[in-house]
C-alpha cells in the first residue's frame, strides 16, 4: 500500500512518515460489478482511492442517467462532498471487480493542511471535475428541456391534427348525403316562393354552422326531446339524428310548425329538413377543419417565434410575445389546474437581446413555478418599464422557498428538488443569460404563499 500511495499524485509530496501513517489509516473496500459505492444525495464522510478496476460516475437528470465520467486505478473519488460539506452530487458504481481504499474526512483535512502539493492537486482535480460535470449537465439539461418542449408541442399538435383527420373522414360521408339530398330536392318541383324560402333557410344554416346555439345541457336535452317527438309525429325519418342539428339551427316546435306550413306536402317537409341538416353539418365540419388547421399553424408559428429561427443572434425582442410563446409551448403542463394571470404593460418597448435564450429563461422560471404549485394555483406574469430597463415578474402563490436556502438558489447544481428531479442548473443558466449576457439582473423574493423572480433587462444592451 505504501508503494501504491507514492504513485498517486495527491500523495506524491508527503514524507515517508506521513505516507506510512496514511497507509495504516486506509480501509479496504471491494465492489462487485454493478455494485453501488455511494448514491446521489447521500451524506459523504469518506473519499476513495481506486487501487484496481473501474468506477462509473452517474447523475440522474430529468428521469435518465447521464454518465459523467469513468474513473480508473490511481484516481481519487468522492472528495467533492467532503470538501464542500454537501451531499453526494452523483452516484458511483463499479464497472468491474474493483478494489478501493477508503480515506476518512479527518485524514483528508490533515492532508490538505500539511501538504501544499496535495492541496494544489486536490484543487485542480476538483476544479476540473466541476467544470466537466457542469459542461455535461448543461448539455443534458438542454436536451431534456428540448425533449419536454417537443413532447408538449407534439401533444398540442395531436388534438387539432386529430380533429382535422376526424373532420375530413366525416366530411366525405356528409358530401355523399348532400349529393343525395340535392337530388331529392330537384324532383320535388318547388314553386318560386318555396324556392326563395329554401334558399334563405340554406344561407341561415351555413351561417349558423360556425356559431351554434349556446344552451345549457338540460335545456338542450329538453328541446331535443321535444323536436324528436315532433319529427316522429310528422313522419320524418331518423328524428334522433336530426333533432340535435335542428336545435343548433335555433328551431323549436313553433318554428317547425311554420316550416311545415310553408312546405306542406307530405314529401316536401322531410326533404327540406334533411337538406338543411346536411348543409349545417357540412359547413360545421368545414369550420372545424379550418379551426384545426389554424391551430396547427398557430403552434408552428409560435414554435418558430420561440426559437427565433433564421434571425440574427441579437434581435429586437418583444417580451410579451416571448412569454406568450412559452406559455403555448408549456400549455400541456398548465392544463393540470394552473391559472395564468397576465399583467402586461401595454406600452412596454421592445428590447435588444438574444430572443431564444430569453425564452429559455421564461421556460425555466415558468416551469419551476408550475412544479412548485404541484398542479394547482396561480402564476402571475407582470411587466413594466422602469427608466431604461424592462422589468418582468414571474410570480406564483406556491409554498415559497425557505429563507435559509434563498442565498444559494442561483448556485450551480443547487436544487430544492429530490435527486433525479433536477440538475440544479436551470436557475444558474437563467442567471447567466440575464446577468452576464444581457447585463441585467435576476432577483428572488419569496415567502410562504408568494414567490417572485424579478428580471431586469436593459432596453439597449450597448447602453449598459
Amino acid at each position: 500500500m505504501y508503494e501504491f500511495l507514492k504513485n498517486v499524485e495527491l500523495f506524491s509530496d508527503l514524507t515517508d512518515e506521513d505516507l506510512a501513517h496514511l497507509s495504516h489509516e486506509l480501509e479496504e473496500v471491494r465492489l462487485a460489478p454493478g455494485e453501488v459505492l455511494f448514491s446521489e444525495g447521500e451524506p459523504g464522510d469518506k473519499a476513495y482511492i481506486i487501487e484496481s478496476g473501474e468506477l462509473e460516475v452517474i447523475k440522474e437528470s430529468s428521469g435518465r442517467d447521464v454518465l459523467l465520467a469513468v474513473r480508473e486505478s490511481g484516481e481519487v473519488i468522492g472528495e467533492m462532498a467532503l470538501l464542500q460539506d454537501v451531499p453526494r452530487t452523483a452516484t458511483v458504481r463499479a464497472r468491474s471487480e474493483t478494489n478501493l481504499c477508503a480515506l476518512h474526512k479527518r485524514e483528508i483535512d490533515h492532508l490538505l493542511e500539511t501538504s501544499v502539493t496535495a492541496a494544489r492537486s486536490m484543487f485542480y482535480t476538483v476544479l476540473g471535475r466541476i467544470q466537466s460535470m457542469e459542461s455535461m449537465l448543461r448539455q443534458s439539461e438542454r436536451m431534456a428541456q428540448l425533449g419536454t418542449l417537443t413532447a408538449g408541442v407534439a401533444h398540442e399538435l395531436n388534438n387539432p391534427a386529430a380533429a382535422v383527420a376526424r373532420g375530413t373522414s366525416e366530411l366525405q360521408a356528409t358530401v355523399q348525403k348532400l349529393s343525395e339530398s340535392q337530388t331529392s330536392l330537384g324532383c320535388l318541383g318547388f314553386d318560386d316562393v318555396q324556392q326563395l324560402t329554401l334558399d334563405t333557410l340554406t344561407i341561415d344554416a351555413r351561417n349558423l354552422a360556425t356559431k351554434p346555439q349556446t344552451l345549457d345541457a338540460l335545456a338542450r336535452s329538453d328541446m331535443e326531446y321535444e323536436i324528436e317527438d315532433w319529427l316522429d309525429e310528422h313522419d320524418v325519418d331518423d328524428p334522433w339524428e336530426l333533432a340535435p342539428t335542428l336545435v343548433n339551427l335555433g328551431y323549436d316546435t313553433d318554428k317547425l310548425n311554420r316550416l311545415s306550413g310553408q312546405f306542406n306536402s307530405s314529401n316536401h317537409l322531410p326533404a327540406v329538413i334533411g337538406w338543411l341538416s346536411v348543409n349545417y353539418d357540412i359547413h360545421n365540419l368545414l369550420s372545424e377543419i379550418g379551426q384545426g388547421v389554424s391551430r396547427v399553424s398557430d403552434i408552428v408559428k409560435a414554435l418558430k417565434s420561440y426559437s427565433y429561427l433564421d434571425q440574427a443572434p441579437v434581435q429586437s425582442v418583444n417580451i410579451h410575445q416571448g412569454l406568450d410563446d412559452t406559455l403555448l409551448i408549456l400549455r400541456n403542463k398548465l392544463k393540470q389546474g394552473v391559472n395564468v394571470i397576465r399583467e402586461y404593460d401595454d406600452d412596454l418597448p421592445e428590447i435588444e437581446g438574444y430572443g431564444s435564450e430569453l425564452n429559455q429563461v421564461w421556460t425555466n422560471l415558468i416551469d419551476n413555478a408550475i412544479d412548485a404549485l404541484e398542479g394547482k394555483g396561480d402564476i402571475t406574469l407582470r411587466t413594466h418599464q422602469k427608466d431604461d430597463m424592462v422589468m418582468v415578474d414571474v410570480e406564483d402563490n406556491g409554498p415559497g422557498i425557505p429563507k435559509e436556502i434563498q442565498h444559494r438558489i442561483f448556485d450551480s447544481f443547487f436544487t430544492t428538488k429530490p435527486p433525479g428531479k433536477g440538475t440544479g442548473l436551470g436557475l444558474d443558466i437563467s442567471y447567466n443569460i440575464v446577468v452576464q449576457k444581457h447585463r441585467g439582473d435576476l432577483n428572488l423574493d419569496s415567502e410562504p404563499g408568494r414567490t417572485t423572480f424579478q428580471i431586469l433587462l436593459p432596453i439597449s444592451i450597448e447602453s449598459q
